[in-house]
């Protein structure tokens, strides 16, 4: 794999990036990702991955602090504005619509597609291994497969940065691994910024070259991901991980 940091992906900062759920502790997220970077976000359950992913994305709103993509402050900026696509662990598909069509939502939200938009359609579902399958619904899919069509949809939209929460955990190991062959070609093809959040630290060691750890709702140590698997980056990832680095 290609971990270099060049190319079309955007430069991602936070800061002073402060947020809170009703009820609940103070989170604040400082950090810079390098254009084209894939970075794994990790920490304990509750730690704030995912909601340092939805500020990015837009689903969640800072009460102060800045979001920056490529040096433009986005942090009032709806989700469907921002050059952000977001993978999630259940693939939000529409269970009405078809393979197509769910990957050309990617395109446009009525589906008013022109010829151009149906051959990147079929492209984007030869690329991911979905051709033959177009006219299946969601529920006529295996789990992987469903992700492949999310992961298809991603491809269309050509956005630089690309955010994806717990995506494969639901995944047996062999299925993973696809899937994460499958991301491994994606940044070839397109060299988008990525953030993984992963429970799985053998997910962040085959995929990312950068690793952001998080706890307590705030990042508490950021660096190579080689450095973080052999002990030496964070002794909260160090305790984290216990027992199980033996299997990483």
């Amino acid at each position: 794999m290609n971990r270099t940091a060049t190319g079309p992906g955007a430069r991602i900062a936070l800061e002073a990036l402060q947020f809170a759920y009703p009820g609940g502790s103070p989170m604040t997220f400082d950090t810079t990702i390098a254009p084209a970077d894939i970075v794994a976000v990790m920490g304990p359950s509750g730690s704030g991955k995912s909601t340092l992913l939805s500020l990015i994305a837009g689903f969640e709103r800072p009460t102060s602090g800045r979001v920056l993509i490529n040096g433009e402050d986005v942090s009032r900026l709806n989700p469907h504005r921002r050059p952000v696509s977001m993978v999630f662990q259940e693939n939000n598909l529409f269970a009405h619509l078809t393979v197509a069509q769910n990957v050309g939502l990617g395109r446009s939200a009525s589906l008013s597609l022109t010829d151009e938009d149906r051959a990147a359609v079929s492209d984007a579902l030869a690329r991911t291994g979905l051709a033959g399958k177009e006219d299946r619904l969601p529920q006529a899919l295996s789990g992987g497969e469903r992700q492949r069509v999310a992961l298809a949809r991603v491809l269309i939209r050509r956005r630089p940065v690309l955010l994806m929460d717990e995506p494969f955990a639901s995944l047996g190991p062999a299925l993973r691994d696809e899937m994460l062959d499958l991301i491994v070609g994606l940044h070839s093809a397109q060299e988008m910024t990525i953030l993984m959040a992963t429970h799985d630290p053998r997910d962040a060691e085959r995929l990312c070259k950068t690793m952001i750890f998080v706890e307590e709702g705030q990042i508490s140590a950021t660096g190579t991901t080689d450095a973080f698997i052999s002990g030496r980056a964070s002794e909260a990832f160090n305790r984290y991980i216990g027992a199980r680095r033996e299997i990483i």
